[in-house]
């Protein structure tokens, strides 16, 4: 029978406690490979986090945490070989920042009773906790994604794209297909035209695929890429003169990375997002203190505030807050895997929690349960400008077409639960 105690009791608990062995939070990071520029910020945010809290708070919960890294190379192969790797070291939650990997982890995290958390990636129907007991995508996926960049579009046209003509260009992997479905159920239902471009891995050659979108004349062009071709697209689409205002990439075609190398040419380029941009907030003077200045960071300490190292902080806190929320639940200091899944069934982040924690309004408020494992999927827009050398948020966090992707969700968890003999429960 699981215990709920309050806070306060907690704490008292894990006072009287014997010291324990570390919480463990395991990095299955890619600072080698094609997309080795991604990846080391989000690493270094991530491990920097959990550093501070041991610094500053003693943990959590007065418990240690330890962040063991593995190196992927964002390689399919290699991430599964992490993930053996790294499982009999007590992991509490896995994160393999790869939605190839991730594929292939969502049914062995299942039968090991380890929790996953693919934030803004993976496998999007895993928002269906009834079927993707142990995959949690919280707090936006990738149909969130194309349907909060539509809406964007939507409020900027007064509510209408009939006619319209958009363009996706996509990784042609299991990441970039992700939103096609989407895309092609929206195009439907508000009337525009929707063309899909794929481009190849690693992405160094589009000159035949933006030759196709100057062909076309899109009036918007939505990109969901990754690494090199992030930037590569952009230089092109500067090269065709494409308006950079109409140019949307999905969070992982938004970062210092991708516009730099464009110079001036990339100013007013948009990127989604589910999390804030820059360093003023005050969680970053922590980490200059804890954990820069005491020659205790994971990096350099120069990507402090840059797109992807906040996107490792922010995915870092969601896991240490799910770890209070587990510590909370069961009573306990020392949990295991299986308490922190029912921790991250039980999430919720407020706004008041975010400001607590020195991240007043860095993300959208959200909820998780048993049944809702991706949260309220509400998105934001950014802007870069290329003379500051900044992203700016330019819309509020938004709601998407719940109404349509939870259909879509529905449709591809069932079919998911058929084929591989899955009695949908609430756990």
């Amino acid at each position: 029978m699981k215990m709920k105690l309050t806070s306060m009791a907690v704490a008292g608990l894990m006072a009287a406690s014997p010291v324990l062995a570390d919480l463990v939070f395991p990095s299955m990071s890619y600072r080698t490979g094609p997309y080795a520029a991604g990846g080391i910020p989000f690493a270094d945010g991530y491990a920097d986090y959990f550093t501070m809290l041991n610094a500053r708070d003693g943990g959590i919960g007065g418990v240690m945490t330890s962040v063991p890294e593995c190196e992927t190379a964002y390689n399919t192969e290699k991430g599964v070989e992490c993930y053996e790797s790294l499982k009999g070291g007590g992991g509490l939650v896995y994160q393999p920042l790869s939605t190839g990997i991730t594929y292939q982890l969502i049914p062995k995290t299942t039968v090991d009773d380890i929790p996953m958390h693919t934030m803004g990636y993976g496998r999007t129907s895993a928002k269906n906790g009834e079927v993707f007991t142990h995959t949690f995508n919280y707090p936006a996926n990738y149909w969130d994604g194309a349907s909060g960049a539509i809406n964007y579009l939507l409020a900027e046209n007064g509510g209408d794209l009939n006619g319209k003509k958009i363009s996706l260009v996509y990784h042609n992997s299991a990441y970039g297909k992700e939103p096609i479905r989407t895309l092609t159920d929206l195009a439907a239902k508000h009337g525009f035209e929707f063309t899909e471009v794929p481009v190849d891995h690693p992405g160094q050659e589009q000159k035949s695929q933006w030759l196709q979108i100057r062909r076309d004349k899109p009036d918007y062009v939505i990109m969901y890429g990754w690494g090199v071709m992030n930037q590569v697209a952009i230089q092109e689409a500067v090269n065709i003169r494409f308006p950079m205002e109409n140019f949307i990439g999905v969070w992982w075609s938004g970062s210092e990375n991708d516009v730099l190398a464009a110079g001036a040419g990339a100013n007013g380029y948009k990127a989604l997002t589910f999390h804030g941009v820059g360093k003023d907030f005050p969680v970053f003077a922590d980490i200059q203190t804890h954990v820069v200045d005491a020659g205790k960071a994971a990096g350099a300490g120069d990507q402090i505030g840059t797109v992807l190292y906040n996107r490792g902080l922010y995915a870092a806190m969601l896991a240490a807050e799910a770890a209070k929320t587990a510590q909370e639940i069961h009573g306990v200091a020392q949990i295991n895997a299986s308490q922190m899944r029912d921790g991250m069934a039980a999430l919720e982040i407020t706004e008041e929690k975010m400001a607590a924690l020195g991240l007043p309004n860095f993300g959208p408020s959200f909820k998780v349960s048993c049944d809702n494992h991706g949260g309220d999927g509400m998105v934001g827009v950014t802007q870069w400008d290329a003379t500051a050398k900044t992203w700016t948020l330019i819309s509020d966090f938004a709601e998407t077409d719940k109404e349509l992707i939870d259909g879509l969700i529905a449709e591809d968890s069932a079919a998911y639960a058929a084929e591989n003999n899955i009695t949908p429960e609430c756990k």
